[in-house]
């Protein structure tokens, strides 16, 4: 009804005594987005007495600048017959907002004076737009010419330090704001506690929170967020009990923030407390913010079916809500079911893409990953770096060098220089090492390393396991001591490594120093893994009992690998008193195991006691143990063929059982009697070309 009023006395009366009811107006149409509306009001402006106003021309051009018409509003500032400062801060205010940030910083410099408010405005856009650097620039010009910082510029200035992750510059900004009277501003501490987590400094995050005399649920939630980004995400749990201790009540974002610390640490049950505070609430339980982080905490809990319902239930879904479901289902080896969601997405981004390739490459479908992936190029979806470490993984997974070089083609393609930064892409380097290495091409994966710009302690393990498992033993020592040197600390996976180079290499002593070292110099608890490392390397060298006491001497249960480890070492160095008691220690964790039983056979065997050969024999019978069919498999063109024992179902068994049969006979003539460890291969042999 006023502004109605305000309508009819306008229309009524042109010799109006000021222009306030010209202000209200443009005040009302701006909330309701008219622009219709403000040019009808702009021509009755301009048959009133006040078409050269200046104040009622500024709020106009704030007006048009509102409702999206940068033309409406240049066109009123350059018909302007006189400017004040608050002029040209209004055109620089609708350039920011409407995304002219160029422009905008070229009408700040143009301008014949500065006030507060101008730097604020050109700080504030810049930073909104993501320009972070010109942002700060601006901040420090202000700064410099002696104009009096206030919360908003050192708002907009966090902003972008957060932006730009660059956390020495907002310390630095921190400490000009503890000079001021905004260092115990709410707004202040909330933005550089929010600042601090993501520059990823949790540790400064607590301490901006502990020095706030005042806050708010902006200052809780940030410490919550910061928590929950950074870890250990069990604080952020402990601090949200904090901030319900103090009677402050929690909104969308604290509850989407708590539920994804859930999420990292597989809390179901605190998920489910926090999923039954958010149903009591009614105006909560339709956000999407929070109905995808409820999604993806079952998700990734391995609760698909709790996941699914609410994902149904939700009334709005995006592609973050589907992508998550799409990454669950993957999660619990339904790639089926993930491949169908994925199928009817409407809307995908590259999230999704990876999701897929990773549930593949995770549940062993190696090549279906890579097929996904030619897909994703088709579509010219631009891939991210976690695209290519799936990728590389699929490719070592498969040991194809041929495709692992194609992917790392694709990786040089997209520049990627394996370097820390905001998107660090450090671990595609690492996965093209690691491929490398599991595909055999160790010179190939020592050029990778060499010529990654920075590493990290992953490409160090990835380079000294790799030479291990590929026999040069010497060179990963050498890398190790490299390491060491670079001042890059070993953690287990290192150790491992090293021991496994040691045992190759028949370095006992060299073993022994680097085992006792792990706690003496590193701080490292040995595992069991290290424990089988340094039984291998003794059984290797022969030490057989001091193999046998320092299992006996483990600070944890030993298992059936580590026994097993021990027997092998037993048939090489042919000790059947000690192999005889090894294998009963195995069948005693795991009597089905028919490991054991065919090492005995054959050491009995390589004796000539052929009466304890069937006397195993039988025992494996009697006890129903069955020795698995022995398998190989051969590349050719691309294709990959498996051969089984016995096999029946062979596409090609007829010209393969000839084979064999041919190769028997040229054994039987050249009077060839195999050893007694290779006897059963060769009746295996024999019966299968029988057979077929």
């Amino acid at each position: 009804m006023a502004k109605l009023g305000l309508q009819k006395q306008i229309v009524g009366d042109l010799s109006l005594p000021d222009s306030s009811p010209f202000a209200k107006l443009l005040g009302s149409y701006i909330q309701s987005k008219s622009l219709l509306d403000i040019r009808r009001l702009h021509v009755r402006i301009i048959k009133s007495n006040f078409a050269s106003e200046t104040f009622i021309l500024n709020r106009l051009i704030d007006a048009y600048g509102r409702c999206g018409s940068l033309e409406d509003a240049g066109k009123v500032f350059n018909r302007m017959p006189q400017r004040n400062i608050f002029s040209w801060n209004s055109v620089i205010s609708v350039l920011t907002k409407l995304g002219y940030v160029d422009e905008a910083a070229g009408f700040f410099d143009s301008m014949p004076e500065h006030d507060q408010c101008s730097w604020n405005s050109i700080i504030s856009g810049l930073a909104q737009q993501d320009r972070f650097g010109e942002a700060l620039h601006y901040f420090v010009r202000m700064h410099r010419e002696d104009f009096v910082l206030n919360e908003y510029s050192f708002g907009s200035a966090l902003s972008a330090c957060s932006g730009l992750k660059n956390i020495k510059i907002g310390a630095q900004i921190h400490a000009l704001i503890a000079k001021t009277r905004f260092f115990s501003n709410v707004y202040m501490g909330s933005a550089l506690v929010d600042m601090y987590g993501k520059c990823g400094s949790v540790s400064c995050g607590q301490r901006a929170f502990d020095d706030m005399s005042e806050r708010n649920r902006v200052s809780w939630n940030s410490l919550i967020t910061c928590y929950e980004q950074n870890g250990p995400a069990s604080a952020a749990l402990q601090v949200f009990l904090r901030m319900m201790d103090c009677g402050i009540e929690p909104d969308e974002l604290t509850y989407a923030s708590v539920v994804s610390a859930c999420a990292s640490l597989s809390a179901i049950k605190e998920g489910k407390q926090i999923h039954a505070r958010v149903v009591k609430c009614n105006k909560l339980r339709d956000d999407l913010v929070l109905g995808n982080a409820l999604v993806d905490m079952y998700a990734k809990c391995n609760k698909i079916n709790e996941a699914r319902c609410i994902f149904d239930r939700m009334p709005v879904r995006n592609v973050v809500s589907e992508t998550s479901m799409v990454s669950g289902y993957a999660k619990v080896a339904s790639v089926r079911t993930a491949r169908l969601m994925f199928a009817k997405m409407m809307e995908r981004n590259i999230v999704s893409w990876n999701a897929l390739i990773a549930g593949y490459t995770q549940n062993g479908e190696n090549e279906e990953a890579l097929r996904l992936f030619r897909l994703l190029k088709r579509e010219s979806v631009c891939p991210t770096h976690y695209t290519f470490g799936n990728l590389l993984n699929a490719s070592a997974n498969l040991t194809d060098l041929q495709l692992g070089r194609q992917a790392h083609t694709h990786v040089l393609k997209h520049g990627f220089r394996f370097q820390f930064g905001e998107e660090s892409d450090i671990f595609v380097g690492n996965s093209l090492i690691d491929m490398y290495m599991k595909c055999g091409s160790v010179e190939d994966a020592s050029l990778v390393f060499k010529t990654m710009m920075e590493r990290d302690w992953v490409s160090w393990n990835a380079m000294i396991v790799g030479y291990a498992q590929n026999g040069y033993g010497n060179k990963a020592l050498e890398l190790f001591k490299n390491m060491l040197a670079s001042g890059e600390k070993p953690d287990h996976v290192t150790m491992i490594g090293v021991l496994c180079a040691c045992s190759h290499a028949g370095l006992v002593e060299e073993g022994r120093h680097h085992f006792s070292s792990m706690s003496r110099e590193h701080g490292l608890v040995p595992l069991k893994d290290h424990y089988t490392c340094m039984v291998d390397l003794l059984g290797r060298a022969g030490c057989l009992d001091e193999a046998k006491n320092l299992i006996e001497t483990m600070p944890m249960k030993p298992d059936a690998v580590v026994w097993g480890s021990l027997l092998g070492a037993c048939k090489v160095h042919r000790n059947i008193r000690l192999g005889k008691y090894v294998a009963e220690k195995i069948l005693e964790i795991d009597p089905s195991n028919s490991g054991p039983y065919v090492l005995l056979s054959n050491m009995y065997a390589e004796l000539g006691r052929w009466g304890d050969v069937v006397r195993v024999r039988k025992l494996m019978r009697k006890r129903g143990v069955i020795k698995q069919p022995g398998c190989s498999w051969i590349e050719v063109q691309g294709h990959v063929s498996v051969f089984m024992v016995k096999d029946k179902k062979h596409p090609q068994r007829k010209a393969i059982y000839s084979v064999l049969n041919a190769l028997i006979k040229q054994m039987k003539r050249a009077e060839y009697l195999p050893d007694a460890g290779d006897e059963e291969a060769y009746e295996e042999l024999a019966t299968s070309a029988a057979v077929g």
